[in-house]
């Protein structure tokens, strides 16, 4: 479902909204989508505690069947896209492919957010439940850590929001580097509580990664072109999710502590971001004039 439904809806941002609103249209919907992911862990917790997964996993299925309603076309006012150009899906993916490889800004923005993705999110998020089951936590233990990272996010998409982000290439990354560094301490943590604590900064942090480089993004790229190219950016960056996934849970199988995995995850991507922000000037130096 993401895979259709995160492409369209980045795409859609900046057809419904004027160009120097943009940055807030993001942060509002990135803010949106973390009022489902702090109310989602703690009505599953809650169901689970109750009754059991299956439960958990109907009344999942509800909540997005309801919220397909809202995203029915008649309810949208999209604006139209001028001097489209039909062609199969396969050569729309290979323009995409095309007008990203020209593009030094998109090229960097996409390894940053591969970077969070597979050393940062993804191997929190596979961690995240092995941690509260070694450390001896229950279901709620994790809606309280899943929560807090739905909080972090929603607060930081409030704060940009409402404040305009000018070097918005600089901010991604220096949130990249700052998101890591907490996960470092996060791999390490043995208390949930604290874990909570931690988690609140990593989604916190995480939110200045994604929304400055999807804004700059939005402003930068012809509108013709913008569907395959938010497809050709969400292709990468959730591409690795679950290969992060795969390579978390191949090491645990394998013998590996989780809290060295993930301390190897985040060190190897504190490192990649360093070098990003040392070799990728022309990213670090994006710039918006958009008052």
């Amino acid at each position: 479902m993401l895979a259709f439904s995160g492409p369209a809806s980045a795409s859609l941002i900046p057809k419904i909204v004027v160009k120097s609103q943009i940055q807030q249209a993001n942060a509002f919907y990135q803010g949106a989508s973390q009022i489902g992911i702090i109310a989602g862990p703690v009505l599953a917790g809650a169901v689970m505690e109750a009754s059991d997964v299956t439960t958990g996993y109907l009344v999942a299925t509800i909540v997005v069947l309801l919220s397909a309603v809202f995203m029915f076309p008649p309810f949208l006012k999209e604006g139209e896209v001028g001097d489209y150009v039909k062609q199969t899906p396969l050569k729309d993916l290979q323009e995409g492919f095309t007008y990203i490889k020209s593009s030094t800004f998109l090229m960097t923005g996409i390894l940053v957010l591969i970077t969070l993705n597979f050393f940062a999110f993804g191997a929190i998020q596979i961690g995240i439940p092995i941690l509260v089951d070694i450390h001896g936590g229950s279901p709620i233990n994790l809606s309280y850590i899943e929560v807090s990272l739905g909080l972090g996010m929603l607060i930081s998409s409030g704060i940009i929001g409402s404040v305009k982000i000018k070097r918005r290439g600089k901010t991604s990354i220096l949130g990249l580097i700052v998101t890591l560094a907490v996960a470092v301490g996060f791999s390490q943590v043995p208390n949930l509580y604290v874990l909570a604590g931690l988690a609140f900064f990593i989604g916190f942090f995480m939110t200045f990664v994604s929304i400055p480089f999807f804004s700059s993004t939005h402003e930068k790229t012809d509108g013709r072109i913008m569907g395959r190219v938010m497809s050709v950016i969400f292709l990468a960056m959730n591409g690795f999710d679950p290969i992060a996934y795969a390579g978390v849970t191949l090491f645990v199988s394998n013998g590996f502590d989780i809290q060295n995995i993930m301390l190897a995850f985040a060190i190897t991507g504190l490192v990649i971001a360093l070098i990003i922000l040392w070799k990728g000037k022309s990213y670090r130096q994006d710039y918006s004039d958009i008052q």
